[in-house]
């Protein structure tokens, strides 16, 4: 992975408190938002459907990406290992393999559908041509890949705190709206969207969605260097399940104000549809900017753990790892490629396999992790 500016901003703010436990789950928060909760799709999926109950689905989210984090992060500080296949190795063997292959295909998926709904979202909300977006994309992406960790660390972070606010304005504004009816949802228990739900259905499937998003660790790896102690990785990892977590909260009890409504929760951009009835042109152009900011975070996070992988079996193999302008170009070929795809149609022929490939991911290194890798934490002192 680029060094490039490594020496840059020593003794910084990003060097300090702030590096070691707020720094890994901003970066984490940044790469899921876009692929999880920029358009609400995936919060109606994983709880919002099952209506008074999708709440517990969100603590089952917390819940495991908490554990995830925690476990990720200190097992990368008792090894001093920051690229995925070496994380992964310690934990779960010459599987590591399995987990490279399921986290190149999530990868290809989730960059084409980045690329691809940046574009029409963008087209819907700020009338930007299509392709006048997913350019814009491509070449904000490659620039942020090519200056390396020192630029997405504080690119992502002034994002995050601008997305929270952006967020923060969109609930503010659909849940003062819909209170009411949300309160008579959790009043009467309805689940009607899907009939009857039970507990266990619900808390599953947020573990199955921490499964689908296990493919965004590898892009906070880079920042887990500044972390020498355990109390630093415990905390690190609650603040980082918190801020994974928070935008999906908020979200569910916007849709909440709606349900059971077909037109919300059948929407593939279930907030657009929420607010449009509710907000002013000017707050729904504001989303547009919100949610093509989280795209590009979350494309840039994947393909920047990808090339840290590249990178580290490259050093491993006795050869020099990328250039920042050979990082910048595989960025905008994985870009291209990935846009021409989802184009094309293939993604959706994989996306079929994307519950498989959830579950994949829970068994190549969630499960691994929370066996063999908590033993090794514990067994570990010091």
């Amino acid at each position: 992975m680029s060094n490039t500016g490594s020496n840059k901003g020593k003794g910084s703010f990003f060097e300090g408190a702030f590096g070691r436990y707020v720094l890994p789950g901003i970066i984490l928060q940044s790469v899921l938002i876009g692929g999880g909760y920029a358009t609400g799709r995936e919060i109606v999926e994983f709880g919002a459907k099952f209506g008074a109950l999708g709440w517990l689905g969100g603590v089952g989210i917390f819940i495991g990406f908490t554990i995830m984090s925690v476990l990720t992060f200190e097992i990368a500080r008792i090894y001093k290992v920051y690229d995925y296949k070496s994380i992964v190795q310690q934990f779960a063997g010459k599987a590591w393999i399995l987990y490279d292959v399921v986290y190149m295909l999530l990868a290809i998926i989730i960059i084409a559908v980045m690329a691809s709904a940046t574009g029409e979202i963008v087209e819907s909300t700020l009338g930007i041509p299509y392709w006048a977006g997913v350019v814009g994309v491509i070449v904000i992406v490659g620039i942020l890949n090519f200056y390396g960790s020192w630029l997405i660390e504080r690119f992502e972070t002034y994002g995050t705190i601008a997305l929270y606010i952006g967020y923060i304005i969109f609930g503010a504004i659909v849940i003062s709206a819909t209170w009411g009816h949300a309160r008579e949802v959790f009043a009467t228990g309805d689940t009607s969207f899907v009939g009857s739900a039970n507990v266990g259905t619900v808390l599953w499937t947020g573990v199955v969605y921490v499964g689908y998003n296990l493919a965004v660790y590898p892009a906070s790896f880079f920042t887990l260097k500044r972390q020498t102690s355990r109390k630093e990785t415990v905390w690190a990892g609650i603040v980082s399940g918190l801020l994974m977590t928070l935008p999906w909260f908020l979200t569910y009890f916007a849709v909440m104000g709606f349900y059971p409504s077909e037109e919300v929760l059948g929407a593939s951009v279930p907030w657009l549809v929420m607010m449009q009835d509710i907000a002013g042109p000017g707050v729904i152009m504001l989303f547009g900017v919100v949610v093509g900011w989280t795209l590009i975070e979350t494309s840039t996070g994947i393909i920047h753990g990808l090339i840290g992988r590249i990178n580290a079996g490259l050093v491993e193999a006795g050869k020099q790892a990328f250039t920042p302008k050979q990082n910048a170009a595989v960025t905008v070929g994985v870009l291209v490629a990935a846009t021409i795809m989802a184009r094309i149609g293939i993604i959706d022929l994989i996306a079929k396999g994307y519950t498989m490939m959830a579950y994949g991911m829970i068994a190549v290194y969630a499960l691994p992790l929370a066996t063999i890798g908590l033993y090794k934490v514990l067994k570990h002192h010091g």
